[in-house]
């Protein structure tokens, strides 16, 4: 795949232009103007924030490709916005939420383990010189990338690399599949996240514990709310940061140690530095919680949180190139039907258990998008939540190298490879 330069490469100023396309969406958002205040009742925030960016990279503006704004916000922001977001967390309450969380994530594993067979077998079917062939350039291969990353994440999509052996130009098919099929299912979550009740009334769901979590911590929040000083800011600042830092540095000791002492541990992620950092920072997030700590909510920590997620969201959506579907469409209806399994799987189980709207959209974007995205999903439905879809991600990451081996060996069968 060719790599186009973009108009804009200098990322001070394409972090301007993210930042822009943030405050012109918030500010049409609150606008009274009759327009956007309908505009907005069928357009959700996030989703003008995820998309508009991905219009810029698409049209050649900005590019998410060649920016190093992702990394910062993935490795910086992400993490200090986890910290500022479970301070407040009331983690009892979480785990009041129940099974149905858990199943549901691992109805969304399922869903991507059986549905990449069956996405495969359904387009050999309609044309079969897709399946067999020799090397490294069978289709299947590249697939099982797209499984690991889809099920855990980038470390996991790197060993089924390894495992399966795909050649670079396949794996950069894959990548593009990859990103614009989990990027379009996210841009769909963000939608239906603004009116969940839709969905749980014909599933019957009983979504009261979550609303009960959800009032409950609104309630806290009231109780201790107050104009923040420069002093109040700077504390919740450094407190998030702080801990990103230590987190850093935990996952720098930790990562290679394990790769260098336990390589058998990497199919578990262990040794992946992204894994330690977000585990560390929402555990130490999580313990500040039973602590004085938890007042910070009071000068903003989870508005504060907010707005870096959001710089995350739009770095996410300069990531999509909606034109990358030209270049492999055959690739493309394969990932779109192999989403479109993960998903009926997970909305029969859903309908089976009555489980709210909220477990499944959180649950398969614990399983697609793994850390990075599974808190953005979660906090749409409202920004206290945020946590349950990151404890739900650190899960992938165990399950992502199994799961997606057996279905690497499933379609390697279906293509008689």
């Amino acid at each position: 795949m060719e790599e186009n330069i973009p108009f804009f490469t200098n990322d001070a100023i394409v972090f301007g232009i993210l930042m822009s396309i943030l405050a012109f969406v918030f500010a049409t958002s609150a606008s009274s103007n009759t327009f956007w205040r309908k505009f907005y009742g069928i357009v959700p925030t996030v989703l003008l924030c995820y998309f508009i960016p991905a219009l810029f990279n698409s049209f050649g503006w900005i590019s998410g490709e060649t920016s190093g704004i992702y990394q910062v916000a993935s490795r910086y922001l992400l993490p200090a916005s986890l910290v500022l977001f479970t301070i407040s967390i009331d983690l009892k309450s979480i785990l009041k939420l129940g099974p149905k969380a858990l199943t549901m994530f691992l109805a969304g594993t399922l869903g991507i383990m059986i549905g990449g067979p069956l996405a495969l077998a359904t387009v050999g079917f309609i044309q079969p010189e897709l399946l067999g062939g020799n090397g490294p350039d069978e289709i299947w291969r590249g697939l099982a990338t797209i499984a690991g990353s889809w099920i855990g994440g980038g470390a996991n999509q790197t060993a089924m690399l390894e495992v399966f052996g795909a050649s670079p130009s396949l794996f950069s098919q894959m990548i593009a599949v990859d990103v614009l099929v989990a990027n379009l299912w996210m841009a769909v979550l963000l939608y239906w996240a603004a009116k969940p009740e839709v969905i749980d009334r014909k599933f019957k769901a009983d979504s009261s514990a979550i609303y009960e979590l959800r009032d409950k911590i609104e309630k806290f929040r009231a109780g201790i709310m107050k104009i923040p000083s420069l002093s109040d800011t700077m504390i919740v600042l450094g407190v998030g940061f702080g801990i990103t830092g230590f987190s850093h540095w935990i996952a720098d000791e930790m990562a290679p140690w394990i790769g260098e002492n336990y390589p058998y541990l990497s199919q578990y992620s262990l040794d992946s530095t992204f894994f330690w950092i977000v585990v560390v920072s929402t555990t130490l997030g999580l313990l500040l919680s039973f602590t004085k700590a938890r007042n910070l909510e009071g000068s903003g920590a989870s508005r504060m949180g907010s707005v870096l997620l959001y710089v995350l969201v739009a770095s996410i959506g300069m990531q999509m190139d909606l034109s990358a579907v030209l270049d492999s469409p055959i690739l493309f209806l394969i990932g779109i039907l192999w989403m479109f399994f993960h998903i009926l799987i997970m909305l029969i189980v859903a309908f089976i258990i009555k489980a709210p709207f909220f477990y499944v959209a959180v649950g398969s974007q614990a399983n697609v998008g793994g850390a990075a995205s599974a808190p953005i999903v979660a906090s749409a439905f409202d920004p206290s939540l945020a946590p349950v879809g990151v404890l739900l991600a650190v899960l992938g990451y165990a399950a992502g190298t199994y799961g997606a081996y057996l279905c690497g060996l499933m379609m390697q069968a279906i293509s008689g490879g």
